[in-house]
């Protein structure tokens, strides 16, 4: 049986209607350790191949104005506007203005109106580090 590319053998006595004593029991569980261990090999390889492909995307890539508009779904005017009042972050070596993925990202989490909810430990982290004194008794 081929799972992802890779052959999964089956073993000797899941094939056939064999009952199985107490001396077959080593052999058995011999067969079962090998097949979970070629199992979690395998599965460990379709991770690391997941993760190496989560990496190459992450890579930092250059963009001009238009497929920075595709990739922020805005239209081409506004977002010449936001470059040309510093707005979004880009830069103009030359003639032509050159953004990043990345940073358009930041930027966008940035802007968000509706922040990303906090936990509570962070609730309470950021309501202690914007009180620098302790409140008047009366004030209570």
């Amino acid at each position: 049986m081929f799972l992802c590319g890779i052959e999964i053998k089956f073993s000797t006595f899941s094939m056939r209607n064999v009952e199985l004593t107490f001396n077959d029991l080593p052999q058995v569980v011999a067969e079962l350790r090998d097949e979970v261990s070629g199992m979690k090999v395998a599965l460990l390889d379709l991770q690391k191949g997941q993760i190496k492909q989560q990496k190459t995307e992450r890579i930092r890539r250059t963009m001009n104005v238009e497929e920075a508009a595709v990739y922020l779904r805005m239209p081409l005017n506004t977002l010449y506007m936001k470059l040309q009042k510093g707005e979004v972050p880009g830069t103009k070596p030359g003639k032509r203005w050159l953004l990043f993925n990345d940073e358009l990202d930041k930027w966008l989490e940035v802007k968000r109106k509706n922040a990303v909810p906090l936990t509570s430990e962070e609730e309470n982290e950021a309501i202690l580090t914007s009180h620098s004194h302790k409140p008047k008794k009366r004030e209570w």
